[in-house]
């Protein structure tokens, strides 16, 4: 969860949310240069644009930053990978099996897994992982023991109870030993005060050879200029065209899409398109002011048009405005079903004066600030939008509830049932009596949805979790915590030429299968 919290902080806000559901058709699950193996080249380096280059893997620390994961699965094991919706298959280089007895986990890895200095993945690694987060992972904390199987190659993982978010465990795996390695590529360097990685092929690794013979990852601020001067192959410019250098003016729409139309236009680039696993939502603040009512949260709720201001914010960058109606689903996961019609319509008039925050940093939510303004108004509703530094929205603003209304995004997961329950918990009291509201910024929550969460996290069979997932759903709409507005768009520019590279959604790349075209 605290890796929650770190991609809430740099996610930024592309922002704008409910009212009667518009059809409109997803952005694509991914959008990829694909192609077979045997149409991609030996050898080569592939550049890649990253926004910093972490000084270590450890993707579980609560400030890695956002590349880091990005850099990790091309160098350590994940026994799961999740596919463009959000669905974890086995990684059979990693794991030969896996098998489910009652609160009982049995791997079975691949034999030939090893770690860079030839010894064999094994239940030291599982064991040294769960002691290192099960303090602070609640997935891990869920674990009761960890322990060798019938042979080297079994891990035994016993639950304190049945666990159906397993499969989110021990992906990425890291090495009891420490620095060490076990991915189709291994470390060369890892230079964060210069902003470089290099990742070169690992001379042990048991499976599909690399393409390419290095993966240099590169800090770039300038991404357009790096891609025009073919310093870069790969570069991710969501943020490039939602954070222009006029975002804070009143001339930042016009900026962020000049910028997405000179991406487009940069010779021998491709700009895929596709839903990030991420979401924008209208948080209302239940624990103070006009809002504290639970009537005038879901007449507000209701009088948003979810689909304009989709439109409104995802039109520009050529990405399908589909609204979310689903506060724990995505559009392209499996079980998601448009929740919002259970607030109805509201035309009485409101007469509320309200505050609404977003982070200055954005073109996007200025822009959806705007219309959402302008959209209630006929309302009854005024709203006195504050654009607020970026570096101490959450900590400074979101965290203190100095707000009527806040606009902003969260990571999205394949897991909802453990992930994404503390966004929705109910405040407990602290010890001052007050409640803490932890990750739930609205500041409300009941035991049922509360109840829903656990009983889903426990539930084993797909369609009796997503049941319980939906009716959580429900009650958050019922209780009007929030309004989910829609994915965010994931934009990456691809040279042409470089085969398994784009917008990959909730998956990530397949290193060895990265290269160039014959």
């Amino acid at each position: 969860m605290r890796r929650l919290l770190a991609a809430l902080l740099a996610l930024g806000a592309l922002t704008g949310c409910s009212g009667s559901p518009a059809p409109a058709a997803s952005a694509p699950a991914a959008d990829l240069t694909r192609a077979d193996r045997g149409a991609v080249r030996q050898g080569g380096t592939l550049r890649w644009a990253v926004d910093q280059v972490p000084a270590d893997l450890d993707v579980y620390t609560a400030d890695a930053p956002p590349d880091t994961a990005l850099i990790a699965h091309a160098v350590l094991p994940s026994l799961y990978r999740l596919d463009e919706h959000a669905r974890p298959v086995p990684d059979p280089d990693y794991l030969a099996g896996a098998q489910v007895a009652g609160r009982t986990v049995t791997y079975r890895l691949n034999p030939k897994a090893m770690w860079s200095d030839g010894t064999p993945l094994s239940a030291a690694d599982f064991n040294a992982q769960w002691t290192a987060l099960r303090d602070s992972h609640p997935g891990y904390g869920a674990i009761e023991s960890v322990a060798a199987g019938a042979d080297p190659h079994q891990v035994r993982v016993v639950f304190r109870q049945p666990y159906a978010q397993w499969q989110a465990l021990f992906s990425p795996l890291d090495p009891a030993a420490g620095r060490l390695t076990a991915g189709p590529f291994a470390v060369g360097t890892l230079d964060a005060k210069n902003g470089r990685a290099t990742l070169v092929r690992n001379p042990r690794w048991w499976g599909d050879p690399p393409k390419v013979d290095e993966i240099d990852f590169l800090a770039t601020s300038d991404r357009l200029a790096a891609l025009q001067t073919q310093q870069v192959d790969v570069a991710a410019l969501e943020g490039t065209v939602d954070h222009p250098p006029t975002a804070k003016s009143a001339d930042a729409l016009d900026s962020a899409t000049q910028t997405l139309r000179r991406a487009e236009a940069l010779p021998g680039i491709t700009l895929h398109r596709a839903a990030a696993p991420s979401f924008t939502q209208l948080t209302l603040n239940g624990a103070r002011g006009p809002l504290a009512d639970t009537a005038a949260r879901r007449a507000l709720a209701a009088l948003v048009d979810r689909g304009k201001l989709a439109q409104a914010a995802l039109g520009p960058l050529g990405v399908a405005a589909a609204p979310l109606g689903n506060h724990l689903l995505m559009t392209d996961q499996a079980g998601y079903h448009d929740d919002g019609t259970v607030l109805g319509s509201s035309a009485k008039p409101l007469h509320l004066t309200l505050d609404l925050i977003y982070p200055d940093d954005s073109a996007t939510a200025r822009r959806t600030a705007d219309a959402l303004t302008a959209q209630l108004a006929p309302h009854g509703v005024t709203l006195h939008a504050r654009a607020l530094p970026v570096a101490g929205f959450v900590h400074d603003h979101l965290a203190a509830g100095d707000w009527d209304l806040a606009l902003f995004s969260w990571p999205a997961t394949a897991f909802p049932a453990v992930d994404e329950r503390p966004l929705y918990a109910k405040p407990r009291p602290g010890p001052d009596g007050r409640p803490v509201a932890g990750l739930n910024y609205a500041g409300i929550g009941t035991d049922e949805i509360d109840g829903l969460f656990d009983q889903a996290a426990a539930e084993p069979d797909q369609a009796r979790q997503i049941a319980l997932l939906q009716r959580a759903d429900q009650r958050i709409w019922e209780i009007g915590h929030s309004v989910p507005l829609y994915q965010r768009p994931e934009l990456v520019a691809v040279r042409t030429g470089v085969a398994g590279a784009g917008a990959y959604g909730f998956g990530w790349p397949r290193y060895q299968d990265l290269g160039f075209l014959r």
